[in-house]
């Protein structure tokens, strides 16, 4: 269950976290055109910090302009908001929500003149798979749901709408006692899972699927930074399922599921069974340098 935390910043205000409601008819609660963010804050040897907040109200921005939503703030101003909702609340470590939604007036396809709602939440939240999952991985299985087409649902923006596709996929797997779907593209390649891109390990080399028909992850490109500075092979092109199978170590990276080891997809081992040394190692330099342990890159966290 979610824990509640205090406030949450709606238009410029904060509103009691019981308070935060919208009128029933809001516009994107029925069509699911809005844009959010999933936004860690970790606590660390010198304090709390947001993990590359620049890069995620960026792409708060891209994603609503993608959709055609005009943000009715500027990305200062939602920054400052951000930072803002962890204080108040005084969180040390959170996971924080931002979405832009379009908000009750015309009903029907064609929101018209509807007025452009921001709200910002923040709460506690722990390792998104478990923390079993973190330390050991976890059971995949390829979804039989087929991720977004590139022309179909636009895959650079983060739009709400977009999860029902995840949402099926996510169900589908839990009830045959997995604990995450890997999707395929419309042509049968690798895209991502339900929250998170995907990595393989094989013959040293780190692959990644392409910016083609997947969210352009942040935590993704955190990793191929890190792995890069250790040396380590990254190849960023298509894979197939199989592939997947006679892999040395695969795992998936997100906001949510930050850097989870996968040791078994449709029912094969991958590797031998548990987390990988590549994985684990760069598990760790992540976790490093969120927490601050690692210096090197200061510039990504921003601090409460």
């Amino acid at each position: 269950m979610m824990q509640p935390s205090e406030k949450i910043w709606m238009d410029g205000t904060f509103v009691n976290w019981a308070d935060a409601n919208v009128h029933v008819l809001t516009h994107s609660l029925h069509y699911g055109l809005a844009a959010f963010e999933g936004i860690r804050c970790y606590q660390g040897k010198n304090g709390s910090a947001i993990f590359r907040l620049p890069e995620h109200v960026d792409r708060l921005f891209e994603s609503a302009h993608i959709a055609m939503i005009r943000i009715p703030y500027d990305k200062k101003q939602v920054t400052e908001a951000i930072v803002e909702t962890v204080r108040v609340n005084k969180l040390e470590a959170c996971y924080i929500r931002p979405l832009v939604y379009i908000g009750y007036g015309a009903m029907g396809l064609y929101p018209g003149e509807n007025p452009i709602r921001v709200a910002i939440a923040a709460w506690r939240w722990g390792a998104y798979l478990g923390e079993e999952a973190l330390a050991s991985g976890i059971r995949a299985r390829v979804s039989s749901f087929t991720r977004h087409h590139v022309n179909v649902s636009m895959t650079r923006g983060k739009i709400s709408g977009y999860y029902v596709n995840s949402i099926l996929a996510k169900r589908e797997v839990k009830a045959d006692g997995y604990d995450e779907a890997i999707m395929l593209d419309p042509e049968g390649y690798v895209a991502e899972g339900t929250g998170e891109n995907v990595f393989i390990v094989r013959r040293g080399v780190l692959k990644t699927t392409p910016l083609t028909s997947i969210l352009e992850g942040i935590t993704r490109n955190s990793v191929i930074q890190l792995a890069r500075e250790r040396g380590i092979p990254v190849a960023e092109e298509r894979f197939t399922r199989d592939e997947m199978y006679v892999a040395d170590e695969v795992f998936v990276t997100g906001t949510a599921a930050e850097l989870t080891p996968v040791r078994e997809i449709d029912n094969r081992r991958i590797g031998a069974g548990k987390p990988g040394p590549i994985t684990m190692a760069l598990q760790k330099a992540f976790f490093d340098v969120v927490t601050g342990e690692d210096p090197s890159h200061q510039a990504w966290l921003t601090r409460v």
